[in-house]
């Protein structure tokens, strides 16, 4: 019998769009990377406008967003674009592949890496969609008044759940500090590899700003009694699920982010708290200049509109990926930056 992490059971793949497990938002609209790619001319105009600014996007999948947002910036903002270089990191051979021949005719305007640490120090922004939750991760749950971990087991031909002793301390401090109140049965996730991601991030920001957009919460939103099994979730053929054995390897995953320890992280690392919000507000305020007209082409027809209108209502509604994404911006030598998207900030504790 040999024990594993939870998470760390499965492969970490990318499988987004109508033939996959789940939808991003860049997989939904166009509107999407063209409103990020606002706050980002902005961010470069806040900074000074430097030559270069690099955006790098962390978990580019299939290229989608960078198309977009490369396109956008070309037709919309043609002097930030011209400072713009743009890094694609992708760690999946394929998925590498198939970036390099969507984004071919960027030119050098496009860098693809496989790695993070390939990156020299940058000035510009740092940018993951969905990227953090699918990091491994543990499991911790209290059982019989003591921290547990819980581990999966192989036993003969199945896969099952089995508590033990906690695999690093640090896993126990996390806890601690950020679900204290932790009641008896009751779980909750760990993402010390998140921790790692954003102190790696700070070493390679010279200076400028870190954009996080994932689903998750501040901790004291986040880990509470009402979700007792936390927050790991299984997805496959876009149905959501708690068997998580099934089909390891071929089932994608996730859990909420802690956005909190990704502030102290950060805190500890050099990057000052910028701002925190929902997608809903960051992308509402970043569209209020020009009534949202960013969602529409030229050429389009009026039911080619309505559909734009749809997506565009289903990034922003409060009751799907509006309020369930989070928007958290961290910076490094911008002090006093007023940010467009974050004109309708959230407080932490709101």
């Amino acid at each position: 019998m040999t024990h594993t992490p939870l998470k760390r059971l499965f492969l970490d793949t990318l499988r987004t769009g109508v033939a996959g497990d789940y939808f991003t938002s860049s997989d939904l609209h166009p509107v999407f990377a063209r409103l990020v790619a606002r706050q980002a001319a902005e961010m470069w105009k806040v900074m000074g406008e430097p030559q270069p600014f690099t955006w790098v996007e962390m978990g580019a999948g299939r290229g989608l967003f960078a198309a977009d947002f490369l396109t956008w910036s070309a037709v919309a903002l043609p002097e930030f674009y011209a400072a713009l270089e743009y890094a694609a990191i992708e760690p999946g051979a394929l998925q590498r592949q198939r970036i390099e021949a969507r984004l071919a005719g960027f030119g050098n305007k496009v860098r693809l890496l496989a790695d993070l640490e390939e990156l020299a120090p940058a000035t510009g922004c740092f940018f993951s969609n969905e990227l953090v939750d699918a990091f491994p991760g543990h499991v911790v749950a209290r059982v019989e008044g003591r921290l547990k971990e819980i581990y999966v087991a192989a036993e003969e031909d199945d896969l099952r759940e089995k508590p033990g002793p906690i695999s690093d301390p640090a896993v126990a401090a996390y806890v601690a500090r950020y679900a204290p109140h932790l009641e008896e049965g009751h779980r909750v996730e760990v993402n010390r590899h998140a921790q790692t991601w954003i102190k790696t991030v700070a070493a390679k920001l010279v200076r400028g700003f870190v954009l996080t957009i994932d689903y998750g919460d501040m901790a004291n939103r986040l880990f509470t009694p009402d979700r007792p099994r936390g927050t790991l979730l299984a997805y496959r053929g876009h149905t959501a699920t708690e068997d998580f054995f099934t089909a390891p390897g071929e089932t994608d995953l996730t859990a909420h982010v802690n956005f909190s320890a990704l502030v102290d992280a950060g805190k500890a690392a050099g990057l000052d708290f910028a701002g925190f919000t929902t997608q809903e507000r960051f992308l509402l305020a970043l569209g209020e200049a020009n009534q949202f007209a960013d969602a529409y082409d030229p050429d389009q027809t009026e039911p080619e509109r309505l559909q734009a209108r749809l997506k565009l209502k289903r990034l922003i509604s409060p009751e799907g990926m509006g309020t369930i994404f989070k928007v958290l911006i961290q910076q490094r030598a911008v002090p006093n930056a007023a940010l467009a998207g974050l004109k309708f900030e959230r407080a932490a504790a709101e």
